[in-house]
């Protein structure tokens, strides 16, 4: 187990905590599906990650450890990810066929947002060479510990099946799956407050 601390992002740290990300993503089942090669992948993917959950450095919602092995970027209740920037990235790195079968799936993935307010974890990732060491788990405590303060619901979207049991010991639960084509399957899951 790590000692390092877990604590907001700073906004001049942003950099730092989405290459973090970036580095755990590294073969995540549908980032890999979205850029196979590594060069694709290291110039879109921070790309990515920075509108996908970048809201949450304004928010004092992007968590990361005192030594940036991982990061996890929370939007609160009200914050979307940017669309048209996901929308921009999507078009001008994905193949065409894999544009329309991504969108779909982030578009039926928004269809198990609950209906009331709630906090939303986009990303959520811990550097491959300091995983195993309880960061990740630190990482959601620090969040869920805030969900349960106000009595608030979290929902998140599993790209990688290998991070469900890590999500379920956190509280949350499936409430279903969605593949479109030949993409990767996310799983939609949800946490009431506890």
């Amino acid at each position: 187990m790590t000692t390092s601390n877990i604590r907001a992002a700073q906004e001049s740290e942003r950099s730092r905590v989405i290459a973090a990300i970036v580095a755990g993503f590294i073969a995540d089942p549908v980032a890999r599906w979205c850029w196979p090669d590594a060069e694709s992948y290291l110039t879109n993917m921070g790309r990515f990650t920075n509108a996908y959950g970048g809201k949450a450095f304004r928010h004092g919602s992007a968590w990361t450890d005192s030594d940036f092995r991982g990061g996890a970027l929370w939007l609160p209740p009200g914050e979307h990810p940017d669309e048209r920037e996901l929308h921009d990235i999507v078009a001008a790195t994905l193949e065409e066929r894999k544009q329309g079968l991504l969108l779909a799936a982030l578009e039926e993935c928004g269809s198990y947002h609950p209906d009331e307010p709630h906090w939303f974890l986009p990303l959520i990732a811990v550097d491959p060479s300091c995983q195993g060491k309880g960061i990740g788990s630190r990482l959601m405590e620090q969040a869920v510990a805030q969900c349960d303060a106000t009595s608030t619901r979290a929902y998140l979207e599993s790209s990688n099946p290998r991070n469900i049991p890590l999500y379920e010991r956190h509280g949350f639960r499936v409430v279903g799956e969605v593949r479109h084509g030949d993409c990767p399957v996310f799983t939609p899951m949800l946490r009431d407050p506890q």
